[in-house]
């Protein structure tokens, strides 16, 4: 992850550990796996699915919303954490993700097919493990999970500054 501050360029795609991926602009990475401000976009239920969900919300983020490095650095992390869960816990073959904007929040959503909810633990100072929901629960001004007949999503909510203009 990219220190406080430290963002990459609106041009350029992070990787997982938040660097540039050189030759890969936001705008093909959205134009190559979709838009999930557009609509729901299905992802496979493999680990390299969390790099590509967090190029997809760093693209929104910083091309579509213009958000400024700290709330962009903060929601790329809880895209990463709600995937990852999907990924490691439910044994599906996809999930999709979805980004929403309204004036000063921001929702993005995580939906799979099980219905096993997500389970906020406590944390202590040397877990290697179970801290996603953790930082969820920290770095969102809220989160939950909606049961579906098939599934469930698992969201958050942050509060940003208004769009420019």
């Amino acid at each position: 992850m990219a220190g406080e501050g430290d963002a990459s360029s609106a041009t350029e795609a992070p990787d997982a550990a938040g660097d540039t991926v050189p030759g890969e602009s936001a705008r093909t990475v959205l134009e190559l796996v979709g838009d999930p401000t557009a609509g729901e976009v299905r992802l496979p239920n493999r680990p390299e699915s969390a790099s590509t969900a967090r190029r997809l919300a760093q693209a929104v983020l910083q091309l579509r919303w213009a958000l400024p490095p700290q709330p962009t650095e903060h929601a790329v992390l809880l895209v990463s954490e709600l995937v990852g869960n999907a990924v490691r816990h439910t044994g599906a073959h996809a999930f999709g993700l979805r980004m929403q904007r309204r004036q000063t929040w921001i929702r993005v959503e995580v939906r799979d097919p099980s219905r096993g909810l997500p389970c906020l633990l406590p944390v202590h100072e040397l877990d290697t493990s179970g801290r996603g929901l953790f930082l969820v629960d920290l770095l969102s001004d809220r989160w939950g999970v909606d049961l579906l007949p098939r599934g469930k999503t698992t969201w958050f909510e942050m509060r940003v500054p208004p769009p420019p203009g």
